[in-house]
């Protein structure tokens, strides 16, 4: 790649007005999308389901309302509401009905709701009972996975609920040769079939599901077209009046025809990300490496003298801009664990072509300034750094995190690369990766790769170490045998080991079962038209049409374990201070610190299943005096100070995240229980499992299901996120974190890894303050770290905005692998963040 131009360009005008229509109210709930499905589905009974879903995507974009909002240059809105969304009943609905009352109410990501709009939704969903993925999915799971999803072993809500998503698709394919191109391409392979292929029906079905989608994606353009040309004809202004011409010329040519300009290509490839959201509600639609794809429109145009550096940069901002337009309501559990309205849109600057070249141009440090210019979440800006990275680049790039905003994340060449190579990609492929929703690894337009499967709270298993394979009287995992009689070590370490084996076995199974409902039941022939090899081998993404399939889900809690399980070693059997029987009493009693109401609550449930079991009754007197008698503090001082003492003893065990080799070294082999087994597992569509290490924020509510762990972390407070030490235990600073945290293997973990570290803001302070950021980042990866992200924040801020929020209605933070407005986020969320440990550098 030839030099580039780094120049900062400043941001016009209609960037902030265009911010300040989308945040002007909260987001709203609307059913045009919900009622335009049903009516097709009706009207298409019997007919088989992937000309079903084509013909009902082709009914909503023929009749969804649509506008042009003011002073938009790159138009396509999936709801009139400003970040409003739509609904999706044939994943799930029964959620939705029930929260119709509180969704507008709740901590996290709440949602307007029309009581016309409920009207329309209550009577849309009688239509699909009985009829959903999640129903479906249900039937299919074995009922011991569905007892330990019910006990909080795992979820896989994030694919039961909703669609899949997690995808980037050939954008560059669009911006060739349109949506024409491809239905000439499915056409030709559609000929080429012949009646007695044993494949015949089915291909041929989906062949025409494709040319079905890919015209209606085309008159949806023509619609903009239209609609724009109607508008400047009334149009008095004429600034405005001739941008709306523009849009109209614009849209005449795309998405049908191939983009003949960068206003063309960046209208196009907009199309392409709002359509797949409107087939499906899978989130982290990631746009991938935008720079690479949008660079020879914008070198075309430039040389030419039909556009300037000013003019580029402006409609990237307007697409930052839209990017934030696009929403998603979640259940109120999911909506917890995804807070911050986020869709998880991954767009990634910088890295290596097929060949090994650094290909950083003017589009990388444009993106980096389009985030600047419109500072919202959306896109989840990312860089790939290797040792050819230019330090402009990541200058420009620690600007931006210097801002607070937590963006961009960094990601390793040097790791990821020969990770995706030993999950079976090409070199060529491996180097053009790119990354999905927050910190999954794939090659795009290529990879169906079911990142964010599930999450696996890896402190869950010790519990039932504890409990002999016990919960809440029921038995959820394997009998390891009572722990007050294990008398080594390794029987603790192997009966976690089992119970982590059987539960994942489990999360499998839920997986798969999840997996098999989508591609019977929610097929998605648009977004297989822009995946390789759907048309070739006449099969949707679902069904196992891409080239790359894996699984990935997600554990996380690996501090938490490697901190717990050292301890027990070092205090139970080395120093022998304590008793596994103690140890377990001090856990329930949550270290005598005071039981909190979720822990009331399992306890009283406990106490009044023994009575039944006894004969005895529990009326409702029975459980007011339990509840009354839990609810006092009986716990004798005498027992409390021991309690504490054995919580200062575990305090002073070294912790995993102070670059101590003995403790670092056995968090990596804590790791290896979650992520060496999955491998083994395969998928319906022929691909493999593959773990990431990443928590979105769920450590947050999973936590809040946990009771109190052996690394004295009290009951239901939140795990460590990621890879990350837990709070507050990293205490010899950044560096020595990022050492611990690099001690991990991060290549088994080819769907990703997530290092989360918190900076006060004069860390980064000066030139000289980025150079020594830039450093920590590229020793951190020297030493085959694979991904890093910052909050630039300090404590005092956060702690102001939680008690005057209308003072900080545009601080954005960090949260997990993206970014969100800090006061989207639920109080719970905003205290895992603020007791982060804040370093310097």
């Amino acid at each position: 790649m030839g030099k580039y131009n780094s120049t900062d360009i400043p941001k016009t005008d209609r960037i902030p007005a265009l911010v300040e229509h989308l945040y002007a109210k909260m987001p709203e709930i609307e059913s045009a999308r919900a009622v335009l499905l049903t009516e097709s589905y009706k009207e298409t009974e019997g007919e088989p389901m992937i000309l079903r879903r084509a013909k009902a995507f082709a009914h909503i974009l023929d009749h969804i309302p649509i506008l042009i909002r003011p002073q938009e240059l790159i138009v396509g809105s999936t709801t009139l509401a400003p970040r409003g969304c739509q609904t999706y009943p044939e994943f799930s609905y029964a959620w939705l009905e029930e929260e119709f009352d509180t969704v507008e109410t709740r901590a996290a990501d709440p949602f307007y709701i029309a009581e016309e709009t409920k009207q329309k939704l209550r009577e849309v969903h009688r239509y699909w009972k009985g009829k959903t993925t999640s129903e479906l999915a249900e039937h299919y799971m074995a009922e011991e996975t569905k007892k330990a999803i019910a006990h909080n072993m795992f979820t896989a809500g994030n694919y039961f609920y909703n669609g899949v998503g997690h995808v980037t698709v050939k954008y560059e394919m669009v911006l060739q040769k349109g949506y024409q191109g491809i239905l000439e391409e499915a056409q030709k392979e559609l000929e080429s079939c012949q009646v007695g292929d044993p494949d015949y029906a089915s291909k041929s079905r989906f062949l025409q599901a494709v040319l079905i989608s890919c015209e209606a994606a085309i008159r949806y353009g023509k619609r903009y077209g239209k609609l724009a040309g109607e508008l400047a004809a009334k149009e008095g202004e004429p600034r405005r009046k001739e941008e709306l011409l523009k849009i109209a010329e614009n849209c005449k040519n795309v998405p049908e025809k191939g983009a003949k300009s960068f206003y063309e290509a960046c209208q196009s490839f907009w199309f392409v990300q709002q359509l797949i959201q409107i087939e499906s509600s899978g989130h982290s639609i990631s746009p991938g490496r935008f720079d690479q794809y949008m660079y020879p429109y914008y070198k075309a145009d430039l040389e030419a003298g039909r556009l300037t550096r000013e003019q580029a940069q402006e409609l990237i901002d307007c697409i930052w801009v839209k990017l934030n337009d696009l929403n998603k309501c979640r259940d109120a559990a999911s909506a917890e664990g995804f807070a911050g309205y986020s869709l998880f849109q991954n767009l990634i600057v910088g890295g290596q072509d097929t060949e090994g070249r650094d290909v950083t141009n003017d589009l990388s440090f444009m993106c980096i300034q389009a985030s600047h210019h419109v500072f919202l979440p959306q896109p989840s800006l990312s860089i790939r750094v290797w040792n050819g990275s230019p330090q402009d680049l990541l200058m420009k790039a620690a600007e931006l995190t210097r801002t607070g905003i937590g963006l961009p994340a960094y990601y390793n060449d040097e790791v990821i690369i020969p990770s995706l190579m030993s999950r079976g990609l090409t070199l060529e492929d491996a180097r053009d990766y790119n990354i999905i929703g927050c910190v999954e690894p794939q090659k795009a337009g290529k990879t169906e790769g079911w990142h964010d499967a599930a999450f696996f709270n890896m402190c869950r298993p010790l519990e039932l170490v504890f409990s002999n394979g016990m919960d809440r009287g029921e038995l959820v995992g394997v009998r390891t045998g009572d722990v007050e009689q294990m008398t080594t070590f390794e029987e603790v370490y192997k009966a976690y080991e089992a119970q982590m084996n059987y539960q994942i076995s489990l999360l499998v199974n839920a997986d798969n079962a999840i997996d098999v409902a989508h591609a019977q039941r929610c097929p998605l022939p648009f977004l297989s038209s822009m995946v390789d090899d759907c048309m070739k081998k006449g099969k949707t993404v679902q069904e196992g049409g891409a080239v790359y399939n894996f699984t990935g889900p997600q554990g996380f809690g690996i501090a938490n374990m490697a901190d717990s399980l050292y301890a027990i070693k070092k205090l139970v059997f080395e120093e022998k201070k304590v008793t596994l029987g103690e140890y377990r009493k001090a856990m329930a009693l949550n270290y005598g610190e005071g039981l909190d109401a979720v822990s009331m609550t399992e306890m009283a449930v406990d106490i009044l299943r023994e009575l039944e079991k006894q004969g005895q009754k529990a009326g409702p007197k029975e459980v007011e005096a339990v509840v009354k008698t839990l609810s006092q503090d009986l716990i004798p001082e005498e027992e409390k100070q021991k309690y504490r003492k054995l919580r200062q003893w575990i305090d002073e065990v070294p912790k995993f995240g102070n670059d101590q080799e003995e403790i670092d070294e056995f968090a990596r082999e804590v790791a290896y229980l979650y992520t060496k087994p999955l491998p083994y597992y395969r998928n319906p569509r022929g691909g493999t499992y593959q773990a990431g290490l990443y928590p979105v924020s769920a450590n947050v509510p999973l936590g809040a299901q946990t009771g109190a762990t052996p690394d004295g972390r009290l009951a239901h407070t939140p795990v460590a996120d990621g890879v990350s030490p837990s709070a507050g235990k990293d205490v010899y600073g950044p560096t020595a974190a990022a050492n611990s945290v690099a001690r991990l293997d991060h290549g088994i973990a080819s769907n990703g890894t997530l290092f989360n570290q918190k900076l006060h803001p004069s860390a980064l302070s000066g030139i000289k303050g980025l150079d020594n950021f830039v450093s920590l980042i590229r020793s951190y990866f020297d030493q085959k770290g694979s991904h890093m992200q910052f909050n630039v924040v300090d404590r005092e801020t956060l702690l102001d905005a939680q008690k005057h929020p209308e003072k900080y209605a545009h601080l954005i933070v960090r949260v997990a692998g993206y970014s969100a407005l800090f006061t989207t986020l639920s109080k719970s969320l905003q205290d895992d963040i603020i007791n982060r440990t804040e370093q310097g550098i």
